[in-house]
């Protein structure tokens, strides 16, 4: 099957198929005024929870999910609009990550016998890697993916934007307004813990596939190969 393997070189691409925050963001005021507010008196000289030995960055006070005050090069940048735009850049490479990082293995596991039994060439490297920049085997995949993918990208980013548009201050970046099971909680404080649940596994999950990325290009083995005991049954 050729898509499933495909799917995981978006980590590489995404940026150019429009997953990428849409720089209006940065402008968005009343967002901004709504989720921060300028750190006082004693918030000023608080400690990172990160690094307990070094004091956090003015801005990140613990406002956003997940922030434990941690941006030892200064990523977050020192204004709020800089602050929101690389929290939507990270939420959405999360996501992609997560996806990628489940879907990297399930490809090199299952997509040559599922080929085989249909009658289809494998998408997978001669190695048996999903085809990645660095893997190769990209030149396999079926231009009608690509396209597709790329319209499932501008899709999702319009639904951003408009959900950005109906939601105003009480926008949270990242909303896509996409919740089929209803799992999203009503309060607050349990909307902040689900969070700050996902972008807590998106940033484990974009360790993870530079982890699968760097080791199959230097060792040119499978991980599922390289690593079995994470991905086939121990007996």
């Amino acid at each position: 099957m050729k898509l499933p393997a495909a799917i995981f070189s978006l980590l590489l691409l995404s940026p150019a198929l429009g997953f990428a925050p849409n720089k209006a963001s940065k402008t968005s005021t009343a967002l901004q005024n709504d989720l921060f507010k300028e750190p006082s008196g004693d918030k000023k000289s608080e400690m990172s929870k990160a690094l307990p030995f070094v004091k956090r960055p003015k801005l990140l006070d613990g406002t956003l999910a997940g922030d434990v005050g941690f941006d030892p090069f200064g990523f977050a940048g020192n204004d709020i609009p800089t602050l929101v735009y690389m929290r939507e850049a990270e939420i959405k490479h999360c996501r992609l990550a997560m996806l990628a990082v489940v879907g990297w293995p399930i490809a090199e596991l299952f997509d040559k016998p599922i080929a085989e039994t249909l009658g289809l060439p494998t998408a997978l490297t001669k190695s048996g890697a999903s085809p990645s920049v660095l893997n190769g085997g990209l030149d396999r995949i079926d231009i009608a993916y690509w396209v597709a993918v790329a319209a499932l990208a501008g899709i999702v980013e319009l639904e951003n934007a408009k959900v950005k548009e109906e939601k105003g201050k009480k926008y949270t970046p990242g909303d896509c307004g996409f919740d089929p099971l209803n799992l999203y909680p009503k309060s607050d404080a349990d909307k902040k813990v689900m969070q700050t649940k996902e972008i807590k596994h998106g940033r484990v999950a974009m360790m993870a596939i530079l982890g699968f990325v760097a080791q199959e290009a230097l060792y040119r083995i499978p991980v599922v190969q390289e690593t079995p005991i994470f991905f086939k049954p121990i007996f």
